[in-house]
């Protein structure tokens, strides 16, 4: 697969699998977040991938960039801020889905890429943003600069930050609903997005762009925790789709690394942290 340059943008945070929880993960914490997970699993593509984002003064943050640096994401564009970095208490149910029970997003909240690193996601091949504050303005302003940017709308739970002008791909969850996914799928392309994809959970995922619509079903394997999962199927989605794959073989190859990522705890393969 030829290389590009990605980065990703927005959240990261401490996931931290409480104690309560039935599975044996419980009391122990692991670096994730949309944007962070997503720029890890390109990394792990071997693609150049760069995590621009903001974590607190804290052992978190400081275990967090060292992390994305041993993972191979350039995190030149990390800020530390005053604060706390991000956090987000997770239970785990027998099948292995997750559920949020408390988040933080600690000095997430605010945070804004500044000139310099404005500068630098203009020279990327692609840009995905994850959970951002800004009202849009990033994703505006990289597409206004003609950058291929894409988001994932389902992790902003505010309104003001769900719109979806200037995206080049549109991603979405469903859940395992029909309906919920074809509402999803209608929205996206009547807002005239190029491409929009929803994942289905154990339903698999969906992508059309208007014209031509692709599904694909899931690739069974041993759940043990489907944290980060979404992420990874972006992350393999964006590594074909800007590598110029057909739209099946894009879904194919989220398929697999949201698969993978099933697996195992966490977003991504890390040694867990007490809390």
């Amino acid at each position: 697969m030829t290389t590009f340059r990605f980065a990703a943008v927005g959240d990261n945070c401490i996931d931290r699998f409480r104690p309560s929880g039935p599975r044996a993960s419980g009391g122990q914490s692991f670096v994730g977040g949309n944007a962070v997970n997503v720029a890890v699993q390109l990394a792990r593509l071997d693609q150049v991938s760069f995590y621009f984002g903001a974590v607190g003064p804290d052992g978190a943050g400081r275990h967090t960039r060292r992390l994305l640096s041993e993972n191979g994401v350039d995190v030149t564009h990390l800020q530390v801020r005053p604060g706390v970095t991000a956090y987000t208490d997770i239970e785990t149910l027998a099948s292995g889905d997750r559920v949020f029970v408390h988040e933080d997003f600690g000095v997430c909240a605010g945070y804004r890429p500044d000139a310099e690193d404005i500068a630098a996601l203009r020279t990327m091949d692609h840009v995905h943003i994850g959970w951002m504050d800004d009202g849009g303005a990033l994703r505006r302003t990289l597409a206004e600069a003609g950058v291929s940017v894409s988001q994932d709308i389902s992790v902003n739970a505010d309104p003001a930050n769900l719109g979806t002008g200037g995206l080049s791909i549109a991603f979405a969850s469903a859940g395992d609903n029909d309906d919920v996914c074809e509402a999803l799928l209608k929205r996206l392309l009547d807002e005239c997005v190029p491409l929009a994809v929803v994942t289905r959970g154990g339903k698999g995922s969906v992508a059309s762009d208007g014209r031509t619509r692709v599904e694909a079903g899931i690739r069974t394997v041993g759940v043990v925790d489907t944290t980060g999962a979404g992420d990874s199927f972006i992350a393999g989605f964006l590594a074909a789709r800007i590598g110029g794959l057909p739209l099946a073989a894009c879904l194919a190859a989220g398929r697999d690394r949201a698969a993978l990522t099933c697996t195992h705890v966490g977003g991504f393969p890390q040694e867990p942290q007490p809390f």
